[in-house]
């Protein structure tokens, strides 16, 4: 079944192997055994019982699904922490300057810095630590209780067999002194009760306060599986397996997100239905609703205490912090009161007063004012206007309008003076003329500039048209003269390509006439040139 033979089968040959395969299967045929003895189920599927062809694998067998390859040089032991190898009674060359031992220098010396080393005075020379090399393997690697000592584990053990002792006497000790208080108060009543009775109402209640313990601190229950093999598990937070679950809520792939990971889905998955006839509104929902929103409002208040410099933590005492946030609560709720009296004692409330006479809602009044034709009072007073509290036509600065009375290029000013500086002095007309001087300056200037950025350039493009050499165009250059330089030239050039041609005695010329310039000039190599590869 599990050979990796790939030897040609005829069809009557595949068919009995297919008619074997089967049987196997329905257990009327004996299973394939492999090259150590053991049965092979007839139910592996063929990918997995079918050895690679590289193995070459004559005989049936699943060694290949096992580990078959293992190297030797890889271990599971861990260092031995804090074994000395060696001691040395004085200083040796390379060792730790700081403490002698040879196995570290003094940078990564973990002992005390000594006033004086141990190289100075060669004593206190400390041993020489075990180093050890290994080459673990994949588990070894990520193995986190390599090295752990099991031995130590007794003193958790001890330490938790403590804390419940002490927990068990100090509810043992609180429940007898509630049923001696208790006790005191009825023999008040009952003087008449013999010391036997007391004796033996103490050994029942005594037994009521262990019964009572083991209420309190009862386990939870748990619901217990069984599986096929025997073994029993618990199985806690789980929902109640008739109830339908919420990604089954709404199938459409584009509904509220599930996350079966932790088993939650924050939107509602069915926002159309009824909500009389919904059972489920989504996490969210229970996340801003009831008690959430204020057990999210007091840890927000923990977190900003704690940084403003007080000592409160949410899970280090919840206790605390809740009683201080109530505290807080009811502090700001009392300081919001004080702010409201002090505004309506100052200002009033309008709300609070009776409601105004009609006559002064609508401006009634017994007083008769007559008007002539051209509106001119003949009797009466004019009903004075009300003016604003605010103080008007009051120019400052020397002003004659107000601020926000001129506008241009999206800026306020004074129309007087058309300047936008507030609470600037009135110049006048004069500082009009002023900004319209220095607004044709600045004109001025800018046309300046860009005519002389527009002789630059021209300038620049007749370099660049004149680009090979810097000759005056009134210069006259003698063509003999010129032909002489330009072999002069070429016959510098050679000497130093080849150092052999160079000569011993070179004697300077210092004088350099205008031909052997512009031969310099024609012979020398342009790095801006693109045809600089093919000169020569």
């Amino acid at each position: 079944m599990a050979t990796a033979s790939v030897a040609f089968k005829s069809r009557e040959d595949h068919r009995k192997q297919i008619e074997l395969e089967e049987a196997r299967k329905a257990g009327l045929a004996p299973a394939e055994v492999d090259e150590d003895g053991k049965e092979i189920n007839p139910h592996i599927p063929q990918y997995m019982s079918s050895a690679p062809w590289y193995l070459n694998s004559e005989k049936p067998s699943l060694k290949h699904q096992r580990k078959w390859k293992s190297d030797p040089n890889y271990t599971k032991s861990w260092y031995d922490r804090g074994a000395k190898i060696f001691q040395a009674d004085k200083y040796r060359k390379g060792a730790c300057q700081n403490c002698g031992a040879m196995t570290h220098d003094a940078k990564a010396c973990m002992d005390r810095p000594r006033k004086v080393g141990a190289k100075w005075t060669s004593k206190n020379i400390a041993p020489d630590e075990k180093i050890e090399t290994f080459e673990l393997d994949y588990d070894g690697k990520r193995d986190r209780w390599n090295g752990y000592d099991p031995s130590t584990y007794h003193r958790v053990i001890e330490l938790y067999e403590a804390k419940e002792e002490a927990r068990r006497k100090y509810l043992k000790e609180q429940q007898l002194k509630k049923l001696e208080e208790k006790n005191n108060n009825q023999s008040g009543n009952d003087a008449t009760s013999d010391g036997d009775e007391e004796d033996d109402d103490l050994r029942v209640d005594e037994a009521k306060v262990d019964e009572s313990r083991q209420m309190d601190f009862a386990k939870v229950e748990k619901r217990v599986r069984t599986t096929g093999g025997g073994s029993t598990g618990t199985v806690r937070n789980l929902r109640i397996r008739e109830d339908t679950a919420k990604y089954l809520l709404n199938l459409d792939v584009n509904s509220a997100h599930y996350d079966p990971k932790t088993r939650s889905m924050r939107e509602d998955p069915l926002p159309d239905a009824d909500p009389n006839e919904k059972f489920y509104l989504g996490d969210n929902q229970y996340r801003n609703s009831g008690e959430a929103m204020e057990f999210k409002q007091l840890n927000i208040h923990a977190w900003e205490a704690f940084d403003k410099g007080q000592d409160m933590h949410m899970q280090a005492a919840p206790s605390q912090a809740e009683l201080l946030f109530k505290n807080y609560q009811v502090a700001k709720d009392k300081l919001k009161s004080q702010t409201k009296d002090t505004i309506m004692e100052k200002y009033g409330n309008a709300a609070a007063e009776d409601e105004l006479p009609m006559e002064l809602l609508l401006g009634q009044s017994e007083r008769q004012v007559e008007y002539d034709r051209a509106g001119r009072i003949i009797k009466g007073q004019e009903v004075a206007l009300p003016k604003s509290k605010y103080e008007e036509d009051v120019h400052a600065n020397n002003h004659t309008s107000v601020w926000g009375s001129w506008w241009k290029d999206h800026q306020w000013g004074y129309k007087c003076c058309k300047q936008t500086i507030r609470n600037s002095y009135c110049t006048g007309s004069a500082g009009i003329e002023a900004a319209e001087a220095s607004i044709d300056l600045m004109k001025a200037n800018i046309a300046r500039k860009e005519a002389s950025e527009e002789s630059l350039k021209k300038a620049e493009e007749k370099k660049i048209a004149t680009w090979g050499t810097d000759i005056p165009e009134d210069l006259e250059l003698d063509e003999e003269l010129l032909s002489k330089a330009l072999k002069k030239e070429d016959e510098r050039r050679r000497e130093e390509k080849d150092e052999r041609k160079r000569k011993y005695n070179v004697r300077w010329n210092d004088e350099v006439t205008q031909e052997d310039m512009e031969a310099y000039r024609m012979k020398r190599v342009h790095h801006d040139d693109p045809m600089k590869e093919f000169i020569g």
